[in-house]
């Protein structure tokens, strides 16, 4: 019998508007419905309608004073603070009212888990992980990733893996949960040395009683499938099997791709594929299957993301798609009117997703990153960090 899956979508997540040549254009969540609708992917799935976040469920995690610069800023944009109004973040009308829309999504689709309606849920307007206690950042205005886990802590939950596979580091994430040992942060992303925000060190492992349960791998620019996925089973399965925890949190950016605008790791759709079939595996085996899955990054408006994120819904609803699937002509048609970039026609980049193993003996450049966070983290968790069978 296949797990309950619960999907929220509302179109009003398209108000997530920070401004019309922003690279977060909201049009990739709306042409990844429309695919994988197309493709059949949501046949027979009641998509969910959020409520956005009260104020009691964001200061959970935010800071008052950015509660109300974000609801002043619209009518007073004027030197605002609390990283509101830059490149990055925008002042926008209605910023408050979508960032919480987005929030509340989140915790809809940790309600369905914590209630026992579902086993997986998804929130791909999800995933806003940069944002901080007491500013907005890289896109981000209120963190919804951290906001839906704070929610899970308040409902009794008491292990809580978190898994960002984004190109970038989950670093809000980190921060909301550095000294809670109930909450484990995994982020795999472009070594800090190369990319924006600059951190993630597997130096980072937390702080108090939290110490040990932030976990960093970086990764080196031009990282490919195999090396991401080599880095990925070096380290992520081991710890969780050991942490146990009782619902499993991907945030899931697409912005790995090799296509992507703001980064440089050299992943494929097919990639992205065989790592959400391997997050699902691992929910299987560590969370008792509860999975809570959020998108995130992802700046190939219409060549990757609606791809790669109908292939995290496929998966997520064991509806798995061959990667020779054709893309639709009516999506085709649709988004030909949007871009004037070629579409791609098929649901694969024609990328092979097979990897060996770390431990086999052949050295590869992610293995530096891979050592470090083994290192760092395996020995205060009882695991041999240089045998490869922990």
């Amino acid at each position: 019998m296949s797990p309950r899956t619960s999907v929220v979508w509302t179109p009003e997540f398209l108000r997530y508007q920070l401004s019309d040549d922003h690279p977060l254009n909201p049009v990739r969540l709306d042409l990844t419905m429309r695919l994988a609708a197309e493709l059949g992917v949501l046949d027979g799935v009641e998509l969910l309608e959020p409520e956005p976040a009260t104020e009691e469920d964001l200061l959970r995690v935010h800071e008052p004073g950015l509660l109300t610069a974000v609801r002043s800023a619209p009518e007073m944009p004027f030197d605002v603070g609390h990283g509101l109004g830059t490149d990055d973040n925008p002042i926008f009308f209605g910023m408050h009212e979508a960032a919480s829309l987005i929030c509340g999504g989140s915790i809809r689709a940790a309600r369905e888990i914590a209630e026992g309606r579902a086993d997986r849920a998804v929130n791909l307007a999800g995933g806003l992980h940069h944002a901080m206690p007491g500013r907005a950042a890289g896109f981000c205005v209120y963190n919804d990733c951290a906001v839906a886990i704070a929610w899970l802590l308040e409902q009794g939950y008491e292990r809580i893996a978190y898994v960002d596979v984004d190109v970038h580091h989950g670093d809000g994430v980190q921060v909301a949960f550095y000294d809670d040992p109930r909450v484990m942060t995994v982020s795999l992303h472009q070594h800090p040395l190369t990319l924006w925000p600059g951190t993630g060190w597997p130096a980072e492992l937390g702080k108090g009683k939290g110490e040990g349960y932030s976990v960093n791998v970086p990764l080196p620019p031009g990282t490919r499938d195999a090396g991401w996925l080599r880095a990925f089973h070096g380290v992520v399965p081991s710890l969780l099997e050991e942490f146990q925890p009782q619902i499993l949190v991907s945030e899931c950016g697409a912005d790995t791709h090799s296509e992507d605008p703001l980064a440089n790791l050299e992943l494929t759709v097919d990639g992205h594929r065989a790592t959400y079939q391997a997050m699902r595996e691992l929910a299987e085996r560590v969370s008792g299957g509860k999975w809570l899955v959020l998108g995130g990054g992802g700046y190939s408006l219409f060549r990757v993301v609606p791809r790669s994120w109908t292939h995290l819904l496929a998966t997520t609803l064991d509806r798995d798609l061959d990667p020779a699937t054709s893309i639709p002509a009516g999506w085709t048609a649709h988004t030909t009117g949007l871009t004037r970039q070629p579409l791609p026609v098929a649901m694969t980049d024609g990328g092979d997703p097979s990897f060996s193993a770390w431990g086999d003996g052949v050295a590869d450049r992610v293995d530096a990153g891979l050592v470090d966070a083994r290192r760092a983290l395996f020995p205060l968790h009882g695991l041999d960090p240089d045998d490869p069978r922990d």
